[in-house]
């Protein structure tokens, strides 16, 4: 199940969460109805991908049982399916089967654990960085040299992938997920590293930013979650300018708007 996008520019994943306690409320769409409508219009504006979870993966969330997460997101996979490329956001392998059987083309796998999984079900593989689990990542997350130990740790999940048959993958350097503020813009920073690293692998980036809790943390005044939009269009694009070649957000319309103002005058200076 081959996964096709314009790989002249960065891919817009819209997120619709079918869970009733995700960190931004506003992409709450615990009722089906609600999330299969919110995803068709992210694919009516343009989006690339849209990303279906059924469990919060917020700092401090627990996780939801198998039979739970199965309910929420199975059908609104199988309806978005005939709209365009669909990925599923999960920890398990069950949910992540039953979704591909429905129609999903990408795993968005936070835990890292799912390769052999994507490669059995030949399609594409997001592995992402993540220190502990949801419900204790940010406690007190250590690094001796942040971008050194995550590079490795992506270039291990590139081989693995590899290994188990994967052909389309992603490295996701996992922003929030048990790194610290300074973890977090570290990561940002060095952005262009982790995409070389990541085309050696054969393997793009993707990057998730939008309205997390660092962004709030940017500015002189601390910002509620609901008044983060501009800095997080300042990271994506500052990640679309480095190479990174898809970003994960809330706020579909004004990344795609971005994304026309970054790389429209980059590819006339290039024609």
């Amino acid at each position: 199940m081959a996964l096709s996008l314009d790989a002249r520019r960065p891919s817009i994943m819209g997120i619709v969460n079918v869970t009733p306690d995700s960190f931004f409320a506003a992409a709450r769409t615990h009722a089906h109805s609600a999330a299969v409508e919110r995803g068709r219009e992210l694919f009516a504006a343009g989006c690339d991908v849209v990303d279906v979870g059924g469990e919060s993966t917020r700092p401090g969330a627990h996780e939801v049982g198998q039979d739970e997460e199965l309910s929420r997101v199975l059908d609104v996979v199988e309806a978005l399916a005939h709209y365009g490329a669909v990925s599923i956001d999960t920890r398990k392998a069950a949910v992540a089967r039953a979704s591909v059987r429905a129609g999903a083309v990408l795993l968005n796998d936070v835990s890292g654990t799912l390769v052999e999984v994507a490669g059995e079900l030949g399609v594409g593989y997001v592995a992402m960085h993540s220190q502990g689990t949801p419900a204790t990542m940010q406690i007190a997350p250590h690094y001796d040299d942040v971008v050194a130990e995550v590079l490795t740790a992506l270039e291990g999940m590139a081989q693995r992938a590899r290994s188990a048959g994967v052909t389309q993958l992603w490295l996701d350097p996992g922003i929030g997920f048990g790194k610290s503020f300074d973890h977090n813009l570290a990561l940002i920073a060095q952005c262009a590293r982790i995409v070389d690293v990541a085309r050696d692998c054969g393997a793009g980036v993707l990057l998730g930013t939008s309205r997390k809790g660092f962004v709030g943390h940017l500015t002189r005044d601390r910002l509620d979650v609901n008044d983060r939009l501009e800095g997080t269009l300042a990271t994506e694009a500052w990640a679309m300018l480095e190479g990174v070649t898809m970003l994960r957000v809330h706020d579909v319309t004004p990344a795609l708007q971005l994304r026309d103002l970054v790389t429209r005058p980059l590819a006339e200076v290039g024609a």
